[in-house]
C-alpha cells in the first residue's frame, strides 16, 4: 500500500471515532478534533468539556495487521496522565477500543454504582 493511501485510512478512522465521539456524548464538533496524520500526540484532542464527558486519550490505528502492543504503548507515551484506548481497525472488520483491563473494571464500576440489589 502506498504511503498516501495508508494515511487515507488512517484519517478515515480518526474522522469515524471523532464523529461517534461527538454523537454518542453529545458534544459540539469544536470540542473534538482529529489532529493531522504524523501530528504528535493524541489523534483525537478534546476540549476541558469534552474531556470530562470522555475520559480517554485516543490512539487510532488501521491497519491490515494489528501491532496491539506496541501501539497500546504509544497511547500510553501520548496520554498526559489520561486514560489511554486505543481504537484499532483491521481491513474488513469494524474497529476494536483496546484499554488495560484494570482501566476497563474501574470505568465499569462507575458505571453500575448507582446499581443496587
Amino acid at each position: 500500500m502506498r504511503p498516501q493511501s495508508a494515511k487515507a485510512k488512517g484519517r478515515l478512522l480518526q474522522q469515524k471515532v471523532k464523529a461517534a465521539i461527538i454523537e454518542k456524548f453529545d458534544l459540539k464538533s469544536d470540542d473534538v478534533r482529529s489532529t493531522s496524520m504524523g501530528a504528535p500526540g493524541e489523534d483525537i484532542q478534546l476540549s476541558s468539556y469534552a474531556r470530562l464527558r470522555f475520559p480517554y486519550s485516543v490512539e487510532c490505528k488501521s491497519y491490515a495487521r494489528i501491532g496491539v502492543y506496541n501501539w497500546y504503548y504509544q497511547a500510553l507515551d501520548n496520554a498526559n496522565g489520561h486514560t489511554p484506548l486505543l481504537v484499532i481497525k483491521q481491513n474488513n472488520s469494524d474497529p476494536l477500543a483496546v484499554m488495560l483491563w484494570s482501566d476497563f473494571l474501574n470505568l465499569q464500576r462507575q458505571a453500575t454504582a448507582d446499581v443496587s440489589r
